[in-house]
């Protein structure tokens, strides 16, 4: 079985977005603090905009890139992988 690969833009943007929003919830868990939901809100306005533009970018390289390579196709649904951990998160935030 090989190895799935990603670009760097998007498997960066994942990586940056995962944590900081992971940081920012344990943040809120942690202290119950509303800092960290105002923090949060604003964390994701500028995720969600920052998501879309890389989700877009991947998109449009993987439909002009002609080789057998799915780097793009697989970033963008690694990009897409924000949207349930982020809904999970709401949940928990509501549960508490």
């Amino acid at each position: 079985m090989k190895n799935i690969k990603f670009s760097t833009i998007g498997k960066n943007v994942f990586l940056i977005s995962f944590l900081f929003g992971t940081a920012i919830f344990l943040g809120f868990c942690i202290t119950k603090s509303w800092f960290f939901v105002w923090m949060g809100f604003y964390y994701i306005v500028a995720a969600v905009i920052v998501n879309i533009i890389v989700f877009l970018h991947e998109l449009l390289a993987f439909i002009i890139d002609v080789t057998d390579e799915k780097l793009h196709g697989n970033s963008m649904l690694l990009v897409l992988l924000n949207i349930p951990i982020a809904l999970l998160y709401f949940f928990i935030f509501i549960q508490f």
